[in-house]
């Protein structure tokens, strides 16, 4: 498998990356399976958080022999070094490791103080003095966090959300952290499940040379698709050009990319799908969300309380409230109009 050298890191990664969020919700056997495939077949980029329940043990259990052929990426959400080194020590045990390739901060609402001896940057040194940490990264969904960081010269990686839908200010961020020699990460390479054409998503970013995008993998046909894509990568060509421009045009303006960051909702919403279910009614298999179960998750939106929690935690800075009752809305209608043709 074609690998590429991760900025200023030196690591030679493979150019597909393993996003190993979505296998937290498949069986420890379905789990290893996945994870010892990909590895077999030249992946070796595997990206998990702290925060994905057991997605670290699970890479652990699956991968630990080979531990010294992979690199892992792992991330933190601690806002203290108390809180930092108990979740560092955590992903170390669940990992079967006794150090992390790339240690991210986990979406941080703001930079840490660098000169701060008792903020999270500090902590990042003292682990990285220690053997604990091979390099320093940062993952955010706000493209000023992600430019700073960049900017700084303290972060060896960025993650950050790119995919063929990003806008221009977005895909700046690739020749940025190409001059400062930057490892970039590409989260949501399939914008939380709404492109739905892998080949246009890899061709998309077989382009750049200095960006790799961990798909999110959970059956093993979703594997398989991205292995076929490297065997033979599909061309960015004019026809593929147009699949892509006819995504930006469906999908273009505002829209939940799925980050989950506005859960939980204390009225039960689950807001990553109903905020945008209107889109995928249009390009899923659309009866899955036509059963009575579906429908009473739909109408939990009624019972909004306008907390305005969403409204507050979405990085994209989206009016969630009123995302949620235009999608219930569209889902009424749909859902009448497939009820009434049966």
């Amino acid at each position: 498998m074609d690998q590429i050298r991760l900025g200023r890191t030196n690591l030679k990664v493979s150019r597909s990356g393993f996003g190993a969020l979505p296998i937290q919700r498949i069986s420890l056997p379905e789990a290893g399976k996945l994870l010892r495939k990909a590895y077999d077949h030249g992946i070796n980029f595997f990206d998990t958080a702290r925060a994905y329940t057991d997605s670290e043990k699970k890479i652990g259990a699956a991968l630990a022999d080979v531990r010294k052929r992979i690199i892992i990426a792992t991330k933190t959400q601690a806002e203290d070094k108390k809180t930092f080194f108990r979740d560092l020590e955590t992903s170390l045990r669940n990992l079967k490791t006794d150090y992390i390739d790339i240690y991210q901060l986990h979406n941080p609402k703001a930079l840490p103080d660098p000169d701060d001896a008792e903020d999270l940057y500090q902590a990042l040194l003292e682990a990285k003095n220690k053997g604990m940490v091979r390099f320093i990264g940062i993952t955010n969904h706000r493209l000023d966090l992600a430019i700073a960081a960049a900017n700084s010269g303290l972060y060896d990686t960025v993650q950050y959300p790119l995919s063929l839908l990003s806008d221009d200010k977005d895909l700046g961020l690739i020749d940025l952290c190409k001059q400062k020699d930057v490892g970039l990460i590409a989260m949501k390479a399939l914008s939380g499940g709404l492109i739905n054409n892998g080949r246009a998503a890899f061709a998309f970013f077989r382009q750049y040379r200095n960006v790799i995008p961990i798909w999110g993998v959970q059956k093993e046909s979703e594997l398989d698709e991205f292995l076929a894509c490297e065997q033979e990568p599909p061309l960015l060509d004019e026809g593929m050009r147009q699949i892509i421009n006819q995504f930006r045009a469906e999908l273009s303006g505002d829209f939940c990319r799925g980050c989950g960051y506005c859960l939980p909702c204390p009225a039960g919403i689950p807001i990553p799908v109903a905020a945008r279910i209107s889109l995928f009614l249009q390009r899923a298999v659309y009866q899955s969300y036509m059963t009575d179960e579906w429908r009473e998750k739909m109408e939990l939106i009624e019972n909004c309380v306008n907390c305005g929690r969403c409204r507050a935690h979405c990085p994209y800075e989206l009016d969630t409230p009123e995302l949620l009752k235009k999608n219930l809305q569209a889902y009424r209608e749909f859902f009448r109009n497939y009820s009434q043709s049966k």
